[in-house]
């Protein structure tokens, strides 16, 4: 008996071979646990980066603050920077006359930059913080920048000095008086 090649019971040929595998060697199955490590690993690293965060910011909050520089020092080293510009009035006279307001904001807490010239003077008249003539003073100095910065009045190196000197005399009459270390305050002395 032939044997027909056609047939279904022929011998498989070399390229069906090729799709017979072997059996594959056994793959390890978690426990199911292995989350848990990798849970405590994260939460490890948190508390980590925590304490070194509230230890960062312990050492930051025990670093002393620079105290700020008291208004009347500020001022007095504005005026002094304001000189550079005395042979230009009207930016003289802006540094100058914003200096004081500034100053006096700061030093007795009168909105004075904000307001125009005659507001702010009415509001001081109000208050006792300056003296009838410092009051007066300060009303001659204004009037005299607003002048220059609005009117274009071109004064002298000399009255420009003037103007300067007004303003540096008011900061130094009106700034509060030293503090000596370990005295007590003039008022609380004892006789």
């Amino acid at each position: 008996m032939t044997i027909n090649s056609n047939s279904p019971a022929a011998a498989p040929t070399a390229p069906a071979m090729a799709d017979i595998r072997d059996i594959q060697p056994p793959f390890a199955i978690s426990s199911g646990q292995d989350w848990l490590w990798w849970v405590l690993l994260t939460l490890i690293l948190a508390v980590i980066a925590w304490l070194l965060w509230r230890r960062w910011r312990q050492k930051k909050a025990t670093v002393p603050a620079i105290p700020p520089v008291p208004a009347h020092i500020r001022a007095k080293q504005k005026l002094a920077a304001a000189l550079a510009l005395i042979g230009q009035p009207k930016p003289f006279c802006i540094q100058v006359s914003d200096t004081v307001r500034h100053y006096l904001e700061e030093r007795f807490e009168i909105h004075a930059p904000e307001r125009t010239t005659e507001e702010f003077l009415r509001e001081l008249r109000g208050t006792d913080l300056l003296l009838a003539d410092q009051k007066e003073s300060l009303g001659r100095f204004l009037a005299s920048c607003d002048l220059v910065k609005f009117a274009k009045y071109e004064p002298g190196q000399a009255e420009l000095q003037g103007l300067h000197d007004s303003a540096l005399r008011l900061v130094e009459e009106t700034e509060p008086p030293p503090v000596v270390a370990g005295a007590a305050p003039a008022e609380n002395r004892p006789s």
